[in-house]
C-alpha cells in the first residue's frame, strides 16, 4: 500500500497531515524577520588609530605596518585594506562569509592589543569596531529649528537624539552630520605674544597649572563628615580671558593680553543643508548583516517619544529612509504571488472545465506556500525579495504535480470508472513519474547549496525555498489530492454546456497534434540539425548578451560626490558644491529634497526623488542628465552615483580595480599612463584613482647645529608649531555636565602664508625668545595625502563608472587589457566591491549549471534504469537555453544573477515535461506496444497536462516579466529568461522528444524478448543436464 492508497482509505489522517503543515507554516510566517536580501554582508572589522600631527608616511611606517603585521595572521581574512592619512590610520579587515562576526572581532582585538606596544607612545589607543567605515547610512533624521543656532541644535542632536538611537540593537554607529560641537577656542596673536615674551607652550603649561580639579578629601567632626572640593575648573570665556600666564616684577600678563577666548564650534569647516536650509542631521549606520527594517521601525517609534521631550520649536523629520524601497519591493512581490495564483487557477479551469477538478490543484498552492514558511523559519531565513521571488516561481511549480495527478484520475473517471477506484489506479499509475520529476527539480537546486561566497548566500535561500515548496506539494499531491478526488469527483455526471462547446476545440487540438506529430516522425532526422543550430545560436547569443552583477534598480535616490584638487580649501569646495547643488536642483526639478553636505575636503549632494509612480522620468534618466550637466563644471570633479543592488557601500563605483606594487615609487611611475589609457577608453567615464601625489606641503628643515647652539631642541620646535597651527587640544572644560575641548591656535589671518611661520617665537633653555626664522628653512614640495595598502602591498585603486551601453563584464575585460599593456611583471591586480562580487559569482554559477545537468542525468538514469533514455530528455536543455537567451537578447536583458537563476531553473522545468512523456511511453511499451506506437500514444495522452503545467508556469511568471514598481528590473530579468525558455522548449519538446525516443531509447519489447529467450535457454540447459544424470 503506497501513500496515495493509505490517504484514500484514511481520509481523516490525510486531512490532519495537511492541517499540521498549515499550522506550522503560519507559526513560521509570524516569526520571520523582513529584510531586502539574505544576509550577504561579509563580517567587516575596522581598526582606527589617531596620531595628531603625523603625516601619511609616518602613520604608515609607525602605526599601520605594525598593526597589519599582527592582524594578517588571523584565519579567514578575505582582504586587508589600510589607509594611512594625515593624523590617522584606518585598517579594514574583511572576513569570509562563513566567519562569525563576534569571533572575528575578538580575534582582531587580541592581535591589536599585542601590537599596541609597538606603536608610538603619544598615539591614541587603537579602537576596534564591528563596522564597515564605508557603509552607507540607512536612515537620516534632520533636526531643525527656526530660532536656534547650529551649535544649540548640535547639542540637542548629541544629547537627546543620538543617545536614544544608539541603544537600538544592531546599530553600528549613529553619526551627526553637519555637527557644530561646542569648544573653547583660544585665538593667539603671535605679534602680541612675542612682545610679552610668551610662546604657545607657556599658554599650554598655564592651562595645565590653573584649569584643574583634584579630589581634596574630607573633614570629619563628631557627627558630620564633609567632602572638600577645590573649584579649580574654568567654565566661561571670561575665566579663560582672565587666566594669568605670567606674574613677575609686579607685571601680570593675562590671556586676554595675547589673544582672546570664545565659545565656538570645534570645527567650522562643515555644513549640512536640506533644500538650502542649514540644519543638523543624525544618520543611522547598521552593523553588517543587520535587519534594516526592524531598525527603521524602532527609530520611528523612538522619534515619536523624543518629539514629546524636545522644545516646541525643534522639529525632527526623516530626510531619507532606505527601507521604504525594501518595503515597497517586498509588497510588490507579495502582490505578484496573488496575481500568479489567480492566473494559474484560471488556466486549470480553462483546460479541465470542471470546477471540482479545478478546486483540487488550487487547494495545493496555498498549502505548499504556507508550509514553506516553517522550513524558512527552521533554516533561519528571512522574508526578503529573493525568498518571495522563489514563492512566485513556486506558484507555477507546486501546482504541476497536483495537476498531473488530478488530471490522470479525472481521465479515468471520465472513462466510466468509479471515483474511488479511479483515484487508486490513477495515482498508482503516475506515482513514480511525479516522484521522479520532484527529485529532478530538487537536483537542479541542490548544487546551488554548495556555492560559496555572496552568490551562494543569495541563492541558498532561493533554492531551499523552491525545493521545500516542491517537496511539500509532492507530498500533498500524492496524499491529499487522491483523497479529495475520491470524495469530490463524480462519475457519469452530465457535462456542462461550456464543456461541450469547448471540447470540440480540445479534440481538434489533439487531432492536429496527432497529424503533425506523425508527419514530423516521417522526417525525424530534422531533429539533429535543429539541436545543432540551437547549439550554434546559444554560443553566438551567449557572447553578445552583456553581463553584470545585477540590474540597477530605481531607488529614488541619486548621490553626487565632489572631488577637489589636493590642497583645495574648505571654502573652494563649498562654493563648487553649491554650484553642483544648483545644477542638481534645475535638472531634478521634481525632487523631494536636496541634501548638500560639506565636511573638510569632502562633499556630496544627495537627491531624494519622489516615489517612482509619481514622476515621469526614471532615476537612471535623471542620473544620465546630471552626469552630462556636471561634466562642464571642471574647477573640481563631480561623480554621479546610484546605489548598486547588492551591498550599500559608499565607495560605489562599479569598476574598482586594485593595482598592487612592491613600493610606492612603482605606483608613482605607472599610475599616470594607466589613468591616461582609462580616460581614452570609450568603456569608461569619470575615471579616477584614490592615490594622489599632489598635495602641496611646506617642509620645515631644522638647522640642528644652530638650534643646539641657541639651546633649542627639536621637540620644542615641533611642539610650538603643533600648538600654534594645528588646533591641538590643550585640555578640557565642562559645561552643562558635558566635557568639551579647549583648542588653541593662531588666528587664520595671521597664518595664511608660509612666511608667517617665521614670525613664531620659541623660548630656549635659558628663557630667551628666539625667532623661528633663525633655526629653520622652508621648502615647498608635494606628497601623497593618503597611502593605501591592499593585502600588505602598496596599492592604488582605479575607479570608474561605465559609459552608457557598456556592461560591467566588458568594462573589467577592458581593464585587464589596459593592465596587460601598461604594467610590468612586478604588479599584481585585484578587484574590489561590485567588480569582485561579479567575477566570483559568474565563475561559481557556471559550476552550478554543469553540476545541475549532471545530477539530473543521473537521477533520470536511475529512474528509467537506462543510460540511453535520459539522453532523449537532455536534448530539450539546449532548446530551453536557446529560448531564454533569445528572449533576453530581444528584450535587452543582461546576463545577471537573476537571469542566471532563471536559466538554472529552466533545466528542471523542461526536463519535467520530457520525463512525463518518456515514463508513459515506457509503461505502454511494457504493456506490449511497439516503440513508435508507445511514444505516439504517450505524447497525445500527456499533451493536455504538459500544456497545462507549462502554461500555468508561464502565467505564474508573467507578472514577473511585466513587473513595474520598486525592484522590478531583477524580476523582469528572471521572468523573461524562464518564459522565453519555456515557450520555445515546450512546443519543440512535443515533437523533439518522440523523435529522439525512437532514435535513442531502449526497445523494451526487444529487451523483454531477449530476457525471455535467455530464460528459455537456461531452462533447456538445466533440463538437458537432468536427463543426462
Amino acid at each position: 500500500m503506497n501513500l496515495s492508497e493509505l490517504s484514500i482509505k484514511r481520509p481523516v489522517l490525510a486531512t490532519v497531515m495537511v492541517l499540521i503543515i498549515i499550522i506550522f507554516g503560519i507559526i513560521g510566517y509570524t516569526s520571520l524577520p523582513v529584510r531586502e536580501y539574505p544576509n550577504v554582508d561579509n563580517p567587516i572589522i575596522t581598526v582606527h588609530v589617531s596620531y595628531p600631527g603625523a603625516n601619511a608616511e609616518v602613520i604608515e611606517n609607525q602605526i599601520t605596518e605594525p598593526l597589519e603585521q599582527h592582524v594578517n595572521g588571523i584565519p579567514g581574512i578575505r582582504s586587508l585594506v589600510s589607509r594611512s592619512s594625515q593624523g590617522s590610520s584606518r585598517i579594514t579587515v574583511e572576513f569570509e562569509l562563513s566567519v562569525d562576526m563576534e569571533t572575528a572581532a575578538n580575534d582582531v582585538r587580541d592581535k591589536v592589543s599585542v601590537a599596541q606596544r609597538y606603536l608610538p607612545r603619544d598615539a591614541d589607543p587603537p579602537t576596534v569596531s564591528k563596522a564597515d567605515a564605508d557603509s552607507d547610512p540607512i536612515m537620516q533624521i534632520t533636526v531643525q529649528s527656526p530660532i536656534r543656532s547650529l551649535l544649540e541644535l548640535s547639542e540637542i542632536a548629541d544629547l537627546t537624539v543620538k543617545e536614544r538611537l544608539q541603544t537600538i540593537s544592531n546599530v553600528s554607529a549613529v553619526e551627526i552630520w553637519g555637527e557644530y560641537r561646542y569648544a573653547m577656542r583660544l585665538w593667539l596673536d603671535p605679534i602680541r605674544m612675542a612682545s610679552f615674551n610668551i610662546t604657545p607652550m607657556d599658554i599650554k603649561s598655564a592651562l595645565d597649572r590653573e584649569n584643574i580639579e583634584l579630589p581634596a578629601g574630607s573633614i570629619e567632626g563628631d557627627h558630620i563628615e564633609q567632602s572638600i572640593r577645590t573649584m579649580g575648573l574654568m567654565e566661561t570665556p571670561e575665566d579663560f580671558n582672565n587666566l594669568i600666564l605670567i606674574e613677575d616684577d609686579f607685571r601680570i600678563v593675562r590671556f586676554k593680553d595675547v589673544g582672546y577666548a570664545e565659545l565656538d564650534a570645534a570645527n567650522r569647516q562643515n555644513i549640512l543643508r536640506r533644500n538650502g536650509i542649514p540644519m543638523v542631521s543624525v544618520v543611522i549606520i547598521p552593523q553588517p548583516g543587520a535587519n534594516h527594517i526592524s531598525i527603521a521601525d524602532e527609530v520611528r517609534v523612538r522619534m515619536e517619544q523624543m518629539q514629546k521631550d524636545l522644545p516646541d520649536d525643534v522639529v525632527l523629520d526623516v530626510a531619507f529612509d532606505n527601507t521604504m524601497f525594501i518595503r515597497a519591493s517586498i509588497s510588490e512581490v507579495e502582490m505578484t504571488v496573488l496575481i500568479a495564483f489567480a492566473l494559474v487557477v484560471f488556466i486549470i479551469f480553462f483546460f479541465l472545465r470542471n470546477w471540482r477538478v479545478t478546486l483540487i490543484p488550487a487547494i495545493v498552492i496555498p498549502i505548499s506556500l504556507v508550509g514553506i514558511f516553517f522550513v524558512m523559519f527552521l533554516a533561519g531565513f528571512s522574508i526578503n525579495v529573493l525568498s518571495m521571488l522563489a514563492l512566485v516561481l513556486s506558484v507555477g511549480l507546486v501546482v504541476d504535480d497536483a495537476i498531473v495527478v488530478a488530471e490522470n484520475i479525472y481521465q479515468k473517471v471520465e472513462s466510466g470508472m468509479d471515483p474511488m477506484e479511479a483515484s487508486i489506479v490513477g495515482s498508482k499509475e503516475i506515482f513514480f513519474a511525479v516522484l521522479s520529476t520532484t527529485i529532478t527539480l530538487v537536483a537542479i537546486f541542490f548544487p546551488i547549496v554548495f556555492l560559496e561566497g555572496m552568490t551562494g548566500r543569495l541563492f541558498r535561500e532561493f533554492s531551499i525555498v523552491i525545493s521545500g515548496a516542491v517537496i511539500i506539494s509532492t507530498f500533498v499531491a500524492l496524499s491529499f489530492v487522491p483523497m479529495l478526488s475520491s470524495k469530490l469527483l463524480k462519475s457519469g455526471k452530465k457535462k456542462s454546456r461550456f464543456y461541450e462547446k469547448t471540447e470540440v476545440m480540445f479534440e481538434g487540438m489533439n487531432r492536429f497534434y496527432n497529424k503533425t506529430l506523425l508527419s514530423f516522425l516521417s522526417k525525424k532526422w530534422i531533429v539533429f540539425p535543429v539541436v545543432i543550430l540551437s547549439g550554434i545560436l546559444i554560443a553566438v547569443l551567449w557572447n553578445t548578451i552583456p553581463d553584470e552583477m545585477a540590474p540597477l534598480e530605481d531607488r529614488s535616490q541619486i548621490t553626487i560626490r565632489s572631488s577637489a584638487p589636493e590642497g583645495a580649501t574648505y571654502e573652494f569646495i563649498r562654493d563648487y558644491t553649491d554650484r553642483i547643488s544648483d545644477i542638481a536642483d534645475s535638472i531634478a526639478y521634481d525632487k523631494e529634497s536636496n541634501i548638500t553636505m560639506i565636511r573638510g575636503g569632502w562633499a556630496m549632494v544627495r537627491l531624494v526623488l519622489p516615489d517612482m509612480r509619481e514622476r515621469e522620468r526614471s532615476q537612471m534618466e535623471i542620473a544620465d542628465e546630471l552626469s552630462a550637466a556636471v561634466r562642464n563644471e571642471n574647477a573640481a570633479r563631480a561623480f554621479v552615483q546610484q546605489q548598486s543592488t547588492f551591498g550599500g557601500r559608499r565607495a560605489g563605483m562599479p569598476i574598482q580595480y586594485v593595482l598592487q606594487a612592491p613600493n610606492i615609487e612603482k605606483l608613482q611611475e605607472f599610475i599616470p599612463p594607466f589613468l591616461e589609457r582609462m580616460n581614452a577608453s570609450p568603456y569608461f567615464q569619470m575615471a579616477d584613482v584614490d592615490l594622489k601625489f599632489t598635495k602641496p606641503e611646506t617642509r620645515i628643515n631644522i638647522d640642528r647645529d644652530k638650534a643646539a647652539l641657541l639651546g633649542v631642541s627639536t621637540r620644542d620646535i615641533g611642539q610650538t608649531l603643533q600648538y600654534a597651527l594645528s588646533g591641538q587640544r590643550m585640555g578640557y572644560f565642562y559645561m552643562n555636565g558635558k566635557q568639551y575641548q579647549i583648542l588653541g591656535e593662531i588666528n587664520r589671518q595671521q597664518r595664511n602664508t608660509p612666511v608667517d611661520l617665521r614670525t613664531i617665537y620659541i623660548k630656549n633653555n635659558t628663557g630667551n625668545m628666539i625667532q623661528m626664522d633663525n633655526l629653520v628653512k622652508l621648502e615647498e614640495s608635494v606628497a601623497p595625502p593618503q597611502l593605501y595598502r591592499y593585502n600588505r602591498f602598496n596599492s592604488a585603486t582605479m575607479t570608474a563608472a561605465l559609459a552608457p551601453g557598456y556592461s560591467l563584464g566588458e568594462g573589467l575585460e577592458e581593464m585587464d587589457r589596459i593592465a596587460d599593456d601598461v604594467l610590468d611583471e612586478t604588479f599584481r591586480t585585484a578587484l574590489e566591491g561590485e567588480s569582485r562580487n561579479f567575477r566570483e559569482s559568474s565563475s561559481s554559477l557556471l559550476f552550478a549549471f554543469g553540476l545541475a545537468i549532471l545530477l539530473i542525468f543521473l537521477v533520470m538514469a536511475a529512474q528509467f534504469e537506462s543510460f540511453k533514455d535520459p539522453f532523449v530528455i537532455m536534448f530539450t536543455v539546449p532548446l530551453a537555453l536557446f529560448g531564454a537567451l533569445l528572449f533576453m537578447w530581444l528584450f535587452g536583458i543582461t546576463m545577471n544573477i537573476y537571469s542566471q537563476i532563471g536559466i538554472i531553473m529552466l533545466i528542471g522545468l523542461v526536463t519535467k515535461n520530457g520525463i512525463l512523456i518518456v515514463e508513459f511511453a515506457n509503461q505502454r511499451q511494457t504493456a506490449g506496444l511497439t516503440k513508435k506506437d508507445a511514444i505516439i500514444e504517450a505524447s497525445i495522452q500527456r499533451l493536455r497536462p504538459i500544456l497545462m503545467t507549462s502554461i500555468s508556469t508561464v502565467l505564474g511568471l508573467l507578472p514577473l516579466a511585466l513587473a513595474t514598481g520598486e525592484g522590478a528590473n531583477g524580476r523582469i530579468a528572471m521572468g523573461t529568461a524562464v518564459i522565453g525558455g519555456l515557450l520555445i522548449s515546450t512546443f519543440l519538446t512535443l515533437y523533439l522528444i518522440p523523435s529522439m525516443y525512437i532514435y535513442l531509447s531502449t526497445d523494451r519489447k526487444a529487451a523483454q524478448k531477449k530476457s525471455n529467450g535467455d530464460n528459455l535457454l537456461e531452462e533447456n540447459e538445466s533440463s538437458t543436464i537432468n536427463i543426462q544424470d
